[in-house]
Order: C-alpha cells, then structure tokens, then sequence
C-alpha cells in the first residue's frame, strides 16, 4: 500500500524537439521518487503542472505510488470507462471522417461490453449495443437527441462500466482485448478488423494519458499480439484483359452507363471513391480525330458513403480528400486508348450530373427514370449489384465460383498487377496508384508474375560469366 506524503519538489517542464513531434515533459518528485509525465502539447502540460502545485501550496498529501494529489486520485477513480470514451469520441469528431466515425463507434462499443461491472439489471444486449453504436458514440446523435439518454440501456450503461483506474489492471485489458479477436456470432475475427479496433482501444487509453489519468498506456503493459494481417493481394482474385472486357462487355449489357465506370477501375486503378468523384474537367481527353491516343485523369479527391448519421451533411455520402493525402493534393492518372474511348462515349451517351460529376443516379423509385439534372453519386449497393449481375452473365461456372474479381475493388487489384507484370517501374506504379512504393510491392508481391524466371536468367549469366574469367587461358 502506498502512503500519502507532504514531501514534494518540481522541475521545469522539459522541452523535447523530436523529428516528427515535439513534446512537453513535467517534472516532480514525491518521497524521493521522480515522476515524468509527457503531454503533446504546452498547453495541456503547464495545465497539469499547475495543478500539482496547487496542491502542494494548499498541503495536500501526494500518494507515492502514483506521484498524484489524493485529489486527483480521487478524480481518476471517479470517471468511468462509459464517460471517457465519450468524451474521447467528442475529441476525434471535428477532425474525423464520417467512416472514421462510424469506425470509432464499433470499436468502443465492443471494448465496452468487455468493460460492464456487471451483468445485473442489463437490457437486451442488442438494444444496448445499438444505443451504444448509435447514440452513445455518435456526437452529432448525442447532442441532437439528449432525451434518448433517459431511455433504459442508456441510464444502465453510463453507470455500469469500470473506473477507468480500474484498467490499470492487465487482466481487465487482456479481456478487452480478446472482445475485439471474435464477431457478435461468436466466430473469429478478421485481423485487419481486430487491428483497426484495437488502435481505437489504443488511442482511447493515450487519450487518457494525454489528460494525464495515467502515466503510461496500460496497453503497453500486455503481451498480447494482434493476430497476422495478411496484405498482399490474393492473385486469385486478379482478371486478365480477356475476362475483363467480358465482365465490361456485361456491363455495358445491363447498365450501360456504368460500364465506364468500372473501366476506370480497371484501366486507371481508381479506387470506387475516386471514380465517384470524377468529374468532367478532370478528364482530359484526345479528340476523336487523334485516335489510339492516351489520356489523363486528375484525381482531386474522393466520394465516401458513410450514411447521414456519421457525415457533417445531409447526405449519406461526403467528398474527401484522396487517401492519406492533404486536402488539396491531386494525383495524375494515364488513360489509356481503351479507356478514352470508353469515357468518350460515356460522356456522349450520358452526359454529366451536377458540377460535372460522371457516375450518378439515373434512375428514381421503380426504375423510373430521373429529370435532369442528375445528382447524387452512384449508391455502393447499386454498383455491388450491377457487379454481382455482371460475373453471373460474363464468367464461366467455374470462374464465377472462385474469387476471381468478386468485388469492383478487385479491378483495380488487376489494373496495378498489369502495370507491373509488363515491366512498369515500380516508382512509376506506385504514383500512379496511389501507393508509397513500400507498400505496393508489399501488397502485390504475389501478383507479379514472370519476374523469378527473369532474375533466375540473370543470376545464371552472371555466373556463366564469372566462371568464363576464371577459364579465360590468358
């Protein structure tokens, strides 16, 4: 058990200028044991700083295990789970995106099931993981709708969560942790899913560093490894030029004016966000005259569905910046003949919606067809299901019942592949994809065919030719 004492010292906050960030470190000693505590900014640790001293000026007792006032102590115990990972969503929310967002929101609400004192008096799980998903987490839905805090699951949940001291515990991490390895039917997880919650759990508990609850993240503290994400692209998954015009050819069938659409995909790499927010003028396209010419697209961003509960909008869908990029980044694209053509005749056929955007609803409620001007982009389930449609009609029974381009994403997966497999400069690739280079060859090492004969040719010349030297009479 630690005891209180009176006998406290503090230094100067320290500055430290890393590389990438700098951080503010304070300084006390409490009995004769020093404690560090690092926030990200000054602000945040002159705050906590003055708070230490405060204390001492006032003859508060610090305990010597933590290095606290029993003051603030008291604080810690105090907060609950339930209210710091609303207040952790509350600080993400300006500056996340409506899929991060909702990305939050699964996470804190599985850790939390993890995180119940009790199951006493619990509501029906689905109703309280619903108002946990929806409600608890969502700032917007939050503030909007106060009165559903009074509702039953509500009430159960804000008060029946840990202390947030209580997760110094390991064991009561390593439970959150195991939450996050299985679905809600009981089967296992995917690891990128596992992953991505997992560095939600993270943050939340740095965040509670940063306020300074506790001096380091308990996380740190676990041997627990987040099970192996495999990266790379299956090769299965990946169409030849033959089997892609057939699926193209099906679209243009069916749904004709998506069939450029998934054309961008698999000729230009685009990501299904970022051909949804193509627009006319990012096309630069040669004139019918200058045939079997290349083209260019200029990516300026992307279109996310992310539901009308998450965006800042009214709309289900939301224009954001291209992926890991700065707001106003751009990224060229080469359009190929075949392409050109595709987007030509498109733009003939279909004309533009709304500020020139190429792919968006043409249709309304029972097919009905939309008074121009079109508007919103093309829905995910709408294009899923002309894709589903489309390997049906153009795919072998046997190609149909394997992976091959199961999902629209999959014709980009064959896009960056072609580029490679015909000797395209990884460089060149990356930046046309979108990619650090790293990370392409990471992704797409299986899908890079022909290069292990190349280098088995190479390494025998080279040896040829050493041993030539060494015969070599002269």
């Amino acid at each position: 058990m630690s005891q209180p004492s009176y006998n406290v010292r503090f230094w100067e906050t320290t500055v430290y200028h890393g590389v990438k960030k700098t951080t503010y470190t304070v300084h006390w000693r409490v009995d004769g044991r020093k404690f560090p505590r690092t926030f990200g900014t000054k602000k945040l640790a002159e705050s906590f700083r003055a708070k230490l001293v405060n204390a001492a000026r006032e003859g508060e007792a610090f305990d010597t295990e933590s290095g606290l006032p029993l003051s603030m102590m008291e604080e810690v115990s105090r907060r609950s789970w339930y209210d710091h990972a609303c207040a952790f969503v509350d600080m993400k929310w300006p500056h996340a995106s409506g899929r991060h967002r909702k990305s939050i929101a699964e996470a804190l609400s599985t850790v939390t099931f993890a995180l119940f004192n009790t199951t006493r008096g619990m509501p029906d799980r689905d109703e309280l993981r619903n108002v946990l998903y929806t409600w608890s987490f969502n700032k917007a839905a939050r503030t909007g709708d106060p009165d559903r805090g009074l509702s039953k699951a509500a009430r159960w949940a804000a008060v029946n969560t840990v202390d947030l001291a209580a997760l110094k515990d390991p064991t009561l991490i390593r439970r959150a942790l195991d939450a996050l390895t299985v679905t809600l039917s009981g089967a296992p997880a995917a690891p990128t899913t596992i992953a991505r919650k997992r560095a939600v759990f993270y943050g939340a508990l740095r965040y509670a560093v940063e306020l300074g609850y506790f001096d380091g993240n308990p996380i740190d503290r676990v041997q627990w490894k987040t099970p192996k994400n495999e990266e790379e692209v299956d090769r299965r998954v990946v169409v030849n030029p033959e089997q892609a015009g057939r699926l193209l050819a099906a679209v243009r069938e069916s749904t004709p004016e998506l069939e450029a659409f998934f054309a961008c995909m698999y000729y230009a790499a685009l990501r299904p966000a970022e051909a949804l927010h193509l627009r006319k003028v990012a096309c630069n396209l040669p004139t019918k005259q200058a045939a079997d010419q290349w083209g260019e697209l200029t990516l300026t961003g992307s279109t996310q569905q992310v539901g009308t509960a998450w965006g800042d909008g009214d709309g289900a869908k939301e224009d954001r910046s291209l992926k890991h990029r700065a707001a106003n980044a751009t990224r060229i694209v080469p359009a190929c003949p075949e392409l050109v053509d595709v987007l030509r005749r498109h733009l003939a056929e279909f004309g533009t919606g709304d500020g020139g955007r190429l792919f968006v609803t043409r249709t309304g409620r029972f097919g009905r067809p939309i008074a121009g001007p079109y508007g919103a982009p093309v829905s995910t389930n709408t294009y899923s299901r002309v894709w589903r449609a489309a390997r049906q009609a153009a795919l072998t029974r046997d190609e149909f019942a394997s992976p091959i381009a199961r999902r629209p994403y999959d014709l980009r997966h064959a896009a960056v592949s072609l580029w490679l497999n015909a000797g395209v400069p990884a460089t060149q690739v990356a930046e046309w994809a979108g990619h650090s280079v790293a990370v392409l060859l990471r992704v797409y090492a299986k899908c890079i065919y022909g290069q292990d004969e190349a280098a088995r040719r190479r390494i025998t010349s080279a040896l040829r030719e050493n041993q030539d030297e060494h015969n070599d009479p002269a």
